[in-house]
């Protein structure tokens, strides 16, 4: 071959070499454009499934929001219908509430390993949803468009401000009656609508139908409230009873208690008080901004307290002490706690809290006064419940001992019915901001002997160990607002009437419709960390 052939066939070479190359470059290009089209597209949505859908707006807003999650692999299925365990896990969260693990179940059939189960049992334990049946909830079942519109209602509270009237759609004959009323207030309030004028009642809702029902309520007046988070802090206080202070220090660490009273102070003979004050709970109270308003307590001695109360150099005494207390370790008030005092020791016991309140408010302390709820016998005779609520800062109302330890008919320590009896009775003596409702973290395991009534106190640690060692029967009471848990043992048959989430919860909404100062709780560390929780929602429900 020539000079001029080699270089042809070289050319000719190069130039497939080039095409090669541009074509190359061009379908690399191509592809580098697409993926970066698709890198585009997934990082405007978080899921990678809504582009078409009528709800991505909706969908987008509440997935900012951490409102709604996605069934996995950026997949949001918005045609997908939705299961109760799902739906109220959506209204929990747009409350901004948290999930309880309840120690007693409500339901057979959500089980605590579910990731479910607090989910459920905080929008149970508020009356938001109930079950299908008596202690069934069946968390997988589809729910249909009337059911959730129930749900909503009671989330957003507008079922009670107007039931009458019926829904104005095509198909209003197919919604169920106990569905009506619900139907009616949130076609009212604009938060579902139908399609075609039909509401379809029994038919499944979808999840993109349900981001933009959760939605138009974030953007509601009602929703910015919750949205905003905020919420009155109210006085939340703890007893210290049979516990070092590092063990109530850490009970409170775990629990909701802002002012703490310690049992420090105690009547002794001559006038004397005895001083058991620690300074490291003080020191703790300070770098925590938490209050203490320390104990003062008569020890139930009735004799005692009537040899000081009637004799006015000793009362004056005891002012001066408790006053140089308060100084003395900069304490932020006083707890009166004096119990058993005699019907005749009245205007003496009233007498010495309205010198305290004067001493005390002179050194900037505050001053509660613990009561009985005012039953009209001995053991409340000797409370001027109108005198004390105009002389101390607070009453503190302790709604226990509804059945005491001897009492000769066993019962509840605390009904929600008897406790809000006690609750108006002294709101008719003490204004409502100057009450504070004591709540018990115990209760009673009743029994017969040959002789009595007997039973034993529980605090709710030990009522949740008997019930799981124990062949338990529970049942729900509505009119007390309690479970009761009967069991045998040896023949002998032993009722319980629980305190727990569900009951407290019910107290706490009840409490909180009344607009007191807040509660107290005897005695701090007794209790099941699920009540926090629960008294944390009920609060942030109660605000809304």
């Amino acid at each position: 071959m020539n000079k001029s052939g080699v270089f042809i066939v070289r050319f000719m070479t190069f130039y497939k070499v080039i095409t090669l190359f541009i074509i190359s470059t061009i379908i690399i290009g191509s592809n580098i454009t697409n993926v970066v089209k698709a890198e585009t597209l997934n990082n405007k949505y978080p899921f990678d499934d809504i582009a078409n859908s009528y709800a991505k707006k909706e969908i987008v807003n509440l997935a900012k929001l951490n409102l709604i999650n996605g069934r996995g692999n950026r997949k949001f299925e918005p045609l997908q219908p939705v299961t109760r365990a799902e739906f109220i896990t959506m209204i929990d969260r747009m409350l901004q509430l948290e999930p309880v693990n309840n120690e007693i179940a409500s339901f057979i059939d959500v089980r605590k390993s579910k990731w479910y189960y607090g989910w459920v049992q905080a929008g149970f334990n508020l009356g938001i949803i109930d079950g299908t049946s008596p202690g069934v909830f069946q968390p997988n079942e589809l729910i249909s468009r009337q059911e959730a519109a129930a749900l909503i209602a009671r989330a957003v509270k507008i079922v009670e401000v107007d039931k009458a009237g019926t829904p104005t759609f095509t198909d209003s004959d197919e919604i169920a009656s106990w569905a009506t009323s619900y139907v009616m207030m949130i076609q009212k309030n604009k938060l579902m609508t139908g399609n075609g004028n039909k509401f379809r009642p029994n038919a499944d809702i979808t999840r993109q139908e349900t981001a933009v029902v959760l939605n138009r309520i974030v953007e509601s007046a009602f929703g910015v409230k919750v949205m905003d988070g905020q919420q009155d802090t109210t006085i939340q206080m703890g007893w210290q009873y049979d516990s070092t202070t590092a063990e109530f220090i850490d009970h409170v660490n775990h629990s909701n208690i802002n002012t703490l009273t310690p049992r420090w102070f105690f009547l002794k003979d001559k006038g004397r008080i005895s001083d058991q004050v620690d300074p490291e709970l003080i020191s703790y109270a300070k770098k925590y901004n938490k209050k203490i308003w320390a104990m003062f307590g008569n020890l139930f001695d009735a004799d005692l307290t009537h040899t000081v109360l009637t004799n006015s150099v000793m009362r004056n005494s005891v002012v001066q002490q408790i006053t140089t207390y308060v100084q003395k370790y900069n304490l932020d008030g006083i707890n009166v706690d004096f119990e058993n005092v005699k019907p005749v020791d009245k205007i003496y016991f009233t007498a010495f809290i309205i010198e305290l309140a004067e001493a005390l408010h002179e050194v900037n302390a505050v001053l509660s006064v613990d009561v009985s709820p005012d039953l009209g016998t001995d053991w409340t005779e000797a409370f001027d419940y109108v005198k004390l609520g105009k002389a101390a800062d607070y009453i503190v109302l302790m709604g226990y001992d509804e059945h005491w330890n001897g009492s000769p008919k066993a019962g509840s320590v605390s009904s929600l019915p008897w406790l809000e009896r006690a609750l108006n009775k002294l709101l008719i003596a003490v204004p409502a901001d100057k009450i504070i409702a004591a709540l018990p973290l115990y209760t009673r395991d009743w029994y017969d002997s040959s002789l009595a009534v007997l039973s034993e106190e529980l605090t709710l640690e030990q009522q949740s160990a008997r019930i799981l060692t124990s062949n338990i029967k529970l049942s729900w009471n509505d009119t007390l607002g309690q479970y009761l848990a009967t069991y045998t043992k040896q023949g002998t048959q032993h009722r319980i009437w629980l305190e727990e989430s569900r009951s407290f919860t019910l107290k706490d909404q009840m409490i909180n419709s009344k607009n007191i100062a807040g509660n107290a709780y005897w005695y701090t560390g007794a209790e099941t960390s699920d009540i926090w929780v629960a008294l944390r929602n009920s609060d942030k429900f109660s605000s809304y």
